[in-house]
Order: C-alpha cells, then sequence, then structure tokens
C-alpha cells in the first residue's frame, strides 16, 4: 500500500532533504523511523527538495510498504522513533497514482526576515537577521513584476539541475508584523535557491541600494549575476503543498509564527 504523510522539520541541525551517506539529512532520518515501525527497508519521496538549515511545517512525502499497520501507527510509532525536530502531523492512505512530487500543483514558500538593529536571540536559526530598515512597500512594488510565467533564470543556483527554468508564480504576498517581514510565494515549482535569490534581490529594493524597477531588469536579463546575493537558508519554510482536490489532505502550516 501507499501512504501519505504529512512532515513538520526544524532542518537547523540537518544537512538538507536528501539522504548523503555519513550525513544527517531529513529524508534518511525518517526512513529510518519508518523502516523500524514497517520492519521493513521504507524509501520515502517528498513533495520539494529543502537545503540545509531549511524548515518546514507543509511538508509532504509519500511511501510503499507491505506492512499491515492502523493508519495512526504511522504517525505515533514514527514520532516515538523520530527527534524532536522532526514530527509526523498526519497521515493517509492514497493510491498508487500519488506521487509526493509529481501530482502536486503548487508550492507555497515563507521567508522570515527579522528586522532590527539588534539581533534576536530566541529566533537564532529560524529567521535571517537584517539591521538595515527595509521599505515593504517597494519590496512589494518590486515582486509585481514577477506574477506569472516567466524565465527564472536570473534567480536559479549554477547547481539546479532542471530542464527548464519556466515557473509560474501565482502570488507574492510582502507584510511587516512588528520587527517582523514576511515573504510568501506560491507557484507551481521552484528552482534551486529560487526564493532564497528572490527575497535577496528584494532585500536590496527595501533597503533602498536598487529601484524597485530593477528587479524587472534583472528577471529579464535571465542571468544569475544580475540578481543579488542568495538570501541565508533559515530564514526558510516550506509551509504548503497543493494537490488535487480528490485527496483532501489536511491543511498542516499552522505552526509558523504568522
Amino acid at each position: 500500500m501507499r501512504i501519505a504523510l504529512g512532515i513538520e522539520y526544524n532542518g537547523l541541525n540537518y544537512y538538507g532533504w536528501q539522504a548523503q551517506k555519513g550525513l544527517i539529512t531529513i529524508q534518511g532520518t525518517l526512513e529510518q523511523a519508518l523502516s523500524i515501525v514497517a520492519n521493513e527497508s521504507i524509501a520515502v519521496f517528498c513533495a520539494g527538495r529543502t537545503d540545509a538549515q531549511v524548515h518546514a511545517t507543509g511538508q509532504v512525502i509519500h511511501f510503499d510498504t507491505h506492512a499491515k499497520r492502523h493508519i495512526d501507527a504511522w504517525i505515533w510509532g514514527t514520532n516515538t522513533h523520530l527527534p524532536s525536530s522532526i514530527v509526523v502531523k498526519w497521515a493517509k492512505a492514497v493510491d498508487y497514482q500519488f506521487h509526493a512530487r509529481f501530482s502536486a500543483k503548487a508550492r507555497r514558500y515563507r521567508y522570515l526576515i527579522y528586522n532590527h538593529p539588534i539581533r534576536s536571540a530566541v529566533m537564532e536559526g529560524k529567521a535571517t537577521w537584517y539591521y538595515y530598515p527595509l521599505e515593504i512597500q517597494r519590496m512589494q512594488q518590486a515582486s509585481q513584476c514577477l506574477l506569472g510565467e516567466h524565465d527564472f533564470s536570473s534567480f536559479r543556483s549554477s547547481q539546479c539541475n532542471s530542464s527548464t527554468a519556466m515557473r509560474n508564480i501565482s502570488e507574492i504576498v510582502i507584510s511587516r508584523q512588528g520587527h517582523y517581514i514576511v515573504v510568501e510565494i506560491a507557484a507551481n515549482a521552484f528552482l534551486h535557491h529560487m526564493v532564497r535569490n528572490i527575497v535577496g534581490s528584494l532585500v536590496k529594493v527595501g533597503s533602498g541600494m536598487r529601484d524597485p524597477e530593477w528587479l524587472a531588469s534583472v528577471l529579464q536579463a535571465k542571468n544569475r549575476r544580475a540578481a543579488a546575493e542568495t538570501a541565508p537558508a533559515e530564514g526558510l519554510y516550506l509551509i504548503h503543498v497543493d494537490y488535487p482536490k480528490a485527496y483532501d489532505f489536511p491543511q498542516n502550516n499552522e505552526n509558523l509564527l504568522f
């Protein structure tokens, strides 16, 4: 049978999602715990691979198993064998046509910036600190050029192995809540480092170092060197993956600060 799970994790002390020999990763840790519950080797597939120090409240995975377990055993039993930094939020049996990555229609990421002259000790590793004042109106104005389907080559990393840089961003919302700036981006899919590269460029605009119109020229350049530096990983969260309504998965992005 095939099982889908909703996963939340703090990625600070992990070498990203993908299992790597000799390194502690989210995938490797989950597979080890699930294999204990299933009493057989389990391989998992995710909706979106996250980098080292990137977090998730809405990651979705699936795996196949011959084990017959009550559906709740995949939650409570797996959590018993997981560290406190990873937790299974829900479990659901799905058909074999479902794939955590390929069945997804859209993903949503949230990026947290602590915008204050003095760093936060409590939010260390959970938000990016930027000490110069940022004007979100300028950032929001600049971001509008990214909406829709475009070639996002200017915002992909050199390690990105996607066959195309075409992506469709359906929503960008930038808000301020106290000393925190929240950047939320939804798209059909994302390139490697795409969100962090967009945020890095938006910060340049928000700080006044670049005009809002500059971002459109960066997009049109289709050249990574035209954009700003990559924003740090620790402010990034995968908060939701959208699937066809037939799967009726729970919403599990509510545990983020904003």
